[in-house]
């Protein structure tokens, strides 16, 4: 490890967008990154537009690891004044470390901002996986440890960069979401096929209701979507995020620019009536998964929201070739829409030995439980069973 240097940048302007996203998304040279959330472009747009930074209290700390003048891997680092916009919730480890006389925060958060999906959080060159994992590992503790911070955290990491973690001495956590699974599908029928005649019938319904609203439903990407989409957007998501957050995340600017640099990754849902739009989603398109984020709307429809976050996601999906939708995060709702639950991953690191100890039997306890709701709820799912007579 003597030869390797790790770095931190307070801005990725510091950094050329190409040694970014060399170790971002190698793939990309043939096609889609696997998610568009950690290039360079997503998340300078985060920085540019003020969503990050100033008194967010999300401080960019990236880190780089050089092996001579060789950028081989990086990681979007911020330091944490609070636990939000995370979706991996901690604030209970907060109040119990506070109580006992400790400073939670600030830490130091490994994570893209405001995204509940899961990708490389250890973003590395290839070749250079395990060397560069743990390099940035090492340099996020050392980073840690000079400035007396209380821990740090990897969230939404890739179940393999879960494993090497825990192997390196983190603590693993897993948590749930809800992801709908392209079971090679050629058409929405296919997938309602699958269904008990029940949940068929209910979805059937549902997408007859939101389809009557009176007006168009439309999925724009590309050049399809005009600035004057984001314009009706941002009074969506205003509406969403005041209602769910208090204050919203993200800043009007950030739009403008995912427009501009980003909007061949967006596919974005538009409910029209009589030329106004009154409701829409925000998905992002990855290589094998379309990403559900935001919704909103300024009228409330019956089944509206249902049909524009997650029945257009399913239609995309399928018209597309993609894998599965990721929904975001939470939503048991989505459970009778054909979403299962599925394991989420995030490596923890605390510095104090007994909280980190009871953090740890904590966690322990929490993964057996989280595998046992899985189980549960999976047998839950509207899938027809085998022995079920197939019903139109």
């Amino acid at each position: 490890m003597s030869e390797l240097s790790v770095n931190v940048l307070t801005s990725l302007s510091q950094i050329a967008e190409a040694d970014w996203d060399a170790c971002a998304c190698p793939e990309a040279e043939t096609g889609r990154p696997r998610d568009p959330f950690t290039t360079h472009r997503f998340l300078y747009a985060l920085e540019q537009s003020g969503s990050v930074g100033g008194r967010s209290g999300w401080d960019p700390r990236y880190l780089t690891v050089q092996d001579g003048d060789d950028i081989i891997a990086v990681t979007p680092l911020y330091g944490k004044h609070h636990s939000q916009g995370e979706y991996i919730f901690d604030h209970s480890w907060a109040h119990a470390l506070e109580n006992a006389g400790g400073d939670y925060y600030p830490k130091l958060q490994i994570a893209v901002p405001f995204t509940p999906a899961t990708g490389r959080r250890f973003l590395t060159k290839p070749g250079h996986d395990i060397t560069g994992m743990s390099a940035l590992i090492q340099g996020a503790v050392q980073l840690a440890a000079q400035n007396e911070l209380s821990s740090v955290h990897a969230t939404f990491c890739t179940e393999a960069e879960a494993l090497a973690g825990a192997e390196m001495g983190l603590l693993h956590r897993i948590t749930t979401q809800y992801h709908w699974l392209n079971d090679g599908y050629a058409t929405f029928d296919d997938f309602l096929s699958a269904l008990s005649s029940r949940k068929r019938k209910t979805i059937r319904k549902e997408r007859r209701t939101a389809q009557d609203f009176g007006g168009t439903i439309r999925t724009l990407t590309g050049d399809d979507i005009k600035p004057h989409h984001w314009d009706a957007f941002w009074l969506f998501y205003m509406d969403t995020g005041s209602r769910k957050w208090g204050t919203p995340y993200l800043t009007r600017a950030f739009f403008d620019m995912a427009h501009e640099t980003m909007r061949d990754d967006i596919a974005l849902v538009i409910c029209e009536r009589d030329g106004r739009p009154m409701a829409g989603a925000l998905n992002f398109i990855g290589r094998h998964v379309l990403f559900g984020r935001y919704w909103g709307c300024v009228e409330h429809y019956p089944c509206l929201h249902f049909e524009a976050c997650y029945y257009q996601a399913i239609d995309f999906v399928i018209e597309n070739g993609l894998k599965r939708v990721e929904a975001g995060a939470q939503g048991e709702h989505k459970l009778a829409r054909g979403y299962l639950p599925a394991a989420t991953h995030s490596l923890h690191w605390i510095a104090n030995p007994s909280f980190r100890e009871a953090v740890d039997h904590y966690l322990q306890r929490e993964r057996e439980a989280v595998d046992e709701d899985i189980e549960i709820l999976t047998s839950y799912g509207p899938f027809r069973k085998t022995h079920e007579e197939e019903q139109p």
